[in-house]
């Protein structure tokens, strides 16, 4: 599904004149709407940290060049999304250019940790968002429950269930959740 490419437009240069204000994290847009995120907790930055840890480990092994990285943007004009994954694996030299944020085919994981604030946007739009943009896998962890699902193959056809402790295969990866926690 594309959008009005100057709707889109519009709503980015909306949103990157919006003032920083204390308590949100990251802006977003979907479905025609800019989405603003709280700040993480603790515990989810730690999650991240640790999914991160395990990915950059293997990553020289299984695609030397790639790092998994929080902090930037991931841009799809055409479908009129602006999404900030809490990680993405992606080739290094995708960051060596000017432009502002990831496209797409760049990426080859994307992680969220589910906040407590606003778990829908993980389990729903992301889902279909992040399969729309043709991102080949997804890692949803969720600290509120203790479990988490990787969403593969096309549009998210397979989706496995996990919960901490378990140790997963996320695309050539292998996880061990058991390094997380719960946020309770």
């Amino acid at each position: 599904m594309s959008v009005d490419p100057a709707q889109f437009a519009r709503l980015r240069a909306i949103a990157d004149q919006l003032p920083q204000v204390p308590g949100i994290g990251k802006i977003e847009i979907s479905n025609d709407t800019i989405v603003m995120m709280m700040s993480p907790v603790k515990r989810h930055e730690l999650a991240v940290i640790r999914i991160a840890r395990q990915l950059n480990d293997q990553l020289p092994q299984t695609h030397p060049g790639h790092l998994a990285h929080g902090g930037a943007d991931l841009v799809d004009p055409v479908r009129g999304r602006l999404r900030n994954p809490d990680i993405m694996v992606f080739h290094e030299e995708a960051l060596n250019d000017e432009e502002a944020a990831l496209l797409p085919h760049q990426v080859l994981l994307v992680v969220e940790v589910v906040s407590a604030s606003n778990p829908e946007n993980d389990y729903l739009t992301k889902v279909r968002d992040y399969s729309a943009m043709g991102i080949p896998t997804y890692l949803l962890v969720d600290p509120r429950k203790g479990t988490g699902i990787v969403h593969d193959e096309p549009e998210y056809a397979r989706r496995e269930h996990f919960a901490f402790g378990d140790v997963i295969t996320v695309g050539p990866w292998t996880l061990d959740t058991g390094v997380l926690r719960t946020y309770s």
